[in-house]
């Protein structure tokens, strides 16, 4: 087989594009990308969801978490290739109708942020926390975002805003629409 010398120049393989079928946040997407693209990149630079944050790198510091399938997972440690057929859920995702969803008006009633660059990242952790676990103590939330760092808070109020959130949520049924 030939070299091509733009696959050297760049460094592609000939069979390095793929086409992914991704679900995200409800919208579904047909995207032909480069085997090798972080799923981060793909959803802040071709989808425009810059609510993502890019951090570390080495998926230590989770403000790139989003759900994939509903778990959580750090979007700079996969590959967009690995979401093909699945559904992915960021931020951006979560509010509804022009309705704050409870886990976002909890980091803002409760003063859950402070620079705001891990908070996309926690709050989705958080609303994959209270999906599994609606009351979760504090011990509890604190090993649920315990992947996501955040420099400026001693975390207190990102456990008081999951708590309101899961408050919030439990009542929700209740009140009916």
């Amino acid at each position: 087989m030939a070299i091509d010398v733009e696959e050297v120049a760049t460094g592609a393989s000939p069979n390095s594009a793929r086409v992914i079928h991704v679900t995200v946040n409800g919208v579904t997407h047909r995207s032909k990308v480069d085997a090798r693209l972080l799923l981060v990149h793909y959803l802040r630079e071709r989808l425009r969801l810059t609510g993502t944050h890019i951090g570390c790198d080495t998926a230590h510091c989770g403000a790139c978490t989003v759900l994939v399938d509903g778990i959580p997972a750090k979007s700079c440690n996969l590959l967009a290739v690995m979401v093909d057929g699945r559904s992915v859920q960021t931020v951006e995702g979560l509010e509804a109708g022009g309705k704050l969803h409870p886990v976002q008006e909890g980091f803002t009633k409760e003063h859950g942020l402070q620079c705001g660059y891990c908070t996309p990242g926690m709050m989705m952790a958080s609303v994959a926390l209270l999906a599994k676990n609606p009351n979760p103590t504090e011990d509890e939330i604190r090993r649920g975002i315990s992947g996501n760092l955040c420099r400026c808070t001693g975390y207190v109020n990102i456990v008081k805003a999951i708590q309101y959130a899961g408050k919030k949520m439990q009542e929700a049924p209740k009140g009916g629409a």
